[in-house]
């Protein structure tokens, strides 16, 4: 009688275990806590880049690759102050960063701290009287020199400055609003709409997949320059971390950075043209509206009504920077075709990204070939893991005259892709 007994308490505590251990894998797959996401993600440092001006990446002919910026550690997003001095953001040292080139050589002449000891910054937006997009009402501010503001997007508020494009200095002015905080994606990236009255502001889930209980998470706001309101643009967007305005149709497309561990080519990571009150459909669904049966159990279809993404790309690459090429001075091929940067994977079992692509668009904005062509390779070695690559891609900006800068945050730079002479 007693050795039944024990033997079904041993049977109890074991069926709790497996229950408790299953419900317990369950939660930590949609609900994976920082530590874990950064000891999986940890990788090797970097090789030191080269000494030289040649950047260790592979360019369509036609194109040459130089280290415009060293030593900007986690660098991510890039901008232009009103004098042409390339802004950046180091989201890990926590500062934004001015990288002039006075001598225009093609290299930035040094590294100036702009603003330092903030929470993961990210988005960086500058707006001035001259470029017609100023916040000139802006009530409580001290107008600097060129009457310029820098709004600065920490993850967990955005700030506003004052800023000296003569002296690359800010000065601090207020919180115009405030952002969710806790678990789950930290950046905030901002797009300032034509208008110059208005930022949208992409913000990330706070887990791989679950019902958000803070409606200001997974999807990107409209914030009021003026009175720093945020309200709902588009919904159901797990981390679209970049955005950028189509220069033909004025639509906004973004990369979103779908959800993990259900496979190494489910789901798509996706470009997306967002457009106001649609709801692309996370955690429901992805890609072309296919129901996420792992997270939703649900036996009807609640993908119906969602929006599909424009493109489906390669599960797991990591899209992030995105932009569209400009006319001035590029072969006209190019001219508003998207150009994608892939950071990699970190969870699958041959690694994926690592590189920058490019889709071929018509003007208006049809896709005429689904599959990307590689643009800039070399990020990590062939046959490589994680632990080999020289760099991860993260921010792009291409502007006129056949120039497109890269911003590398393993590797702490900013690459230059130019065409040449001879390709001009």
């Amino acid at each position: 009688m007693q050795k039944n007994y024990f033997g079904i308490v041993a049977l109890v505590v074991l069926v709790g275990v497996l229950v408790g251990g299953y419900f317990a894998y369950q939660y930590v797959k949609f609900h994976p806590p920082a530590f874990l996401i950064k000891l999986l993600t940890a990788t090797k440092p970097p090789p030191p880049l080269p000494i030289g001006d040649a950047a260790p990446l592979t360019v369509p002919e036609g194109f040459s690759a130089t280290i415009f910026a060293r030593d900007v550690s986690g660098a991510r997003v890039m901008t232009r102050d009103p004098k042409g001095t390339m802004l950046v953001s180091q989201t890990g040292e926590g500062k934004v960063v001015a990288l002039p080139d006075l001598d225009s050589d093609g290299k930035a002449d040094k590294v100036v701290t702009v603003l330092e000891n903030l929470k993961q910054p990210h988005g960086i937006v500058v707006t001035c009287p001259s470029t017609g997009n100023a916040s000139a009402d802006l009530p409580d501010r001290q107008a600097g020199q060129d009457g310029c503001v820098l709004y600065v997007a920490e993850t967990g508020e955005l700030k506003v400055y004052t800023y000296d494009a003569d002296t690359y200095t800010a000065t601090y002015q207020k919180i115009l609003t405030t952002f969710p905080t806790g678990s789950g994606h930290f950046t905030r990236t901002l797009l300032l709409e034509p208008s110059g009255t208005k930022l949208l502001a992409a913000i990330g889930s706070s887990c791989n997949s679950c019902e958000e209980e803070d409606a200001r998470r997974a999807r990107i706001q409209e914030i009021d320059l003026l009175s720093g309101a945020m309200t709902s643009f588009a919904t159901g967007l797990r981390n679209s971390v970049f955005m950028a305005f189509h220069p033909v149709t004025g639509a906004v497309w973004a990369t979103e950075n779908s959800r993990d561990l259900i496979g190494d080519d489910i789901p798509p990571d996706e470009i997306n043209v967002i457009e106001k009150g649609k709801d692309y459909g996370w955690p429901l669904c992805y890609g072309q509206n296919v129901h996420d049966t792992d997270f939703d159990k649900s036996t009807q279809n609640p993908c119906t009504d969602k929006t599909p993404a424009r493109i489906d790309l390669q599960a797991h690459s990591a899209a992030l920077g995105l932009a569209f090429v400009p006319e001035e001075g590029w072969p006209e091929e190019y001219w508003h075709d998207i150009i994608v940067a892939y950071h990699g994977s970190w969870n699958r079992s041959e690694p994926t990204g690592y590189k920058v692509v490019r889709f071929d668009f018509s003007n208006d904005g049809i896709l005429l070939d689904q599959f990307p062509t590689d643009f800039i390779t070399g990020f990590l070695p062939e046959g490589g893991d994680e632990n080999s690559a020289i760099g991860r891609p993260v921010g792009v900006m291409a502007e006129p005259g056949g120039v497109v800068y890269i911003s590398d945050d393993h590797a702490g730079a900013i690459y230059k892709i130019a065409l040449t002479q001879e390709a001009m």
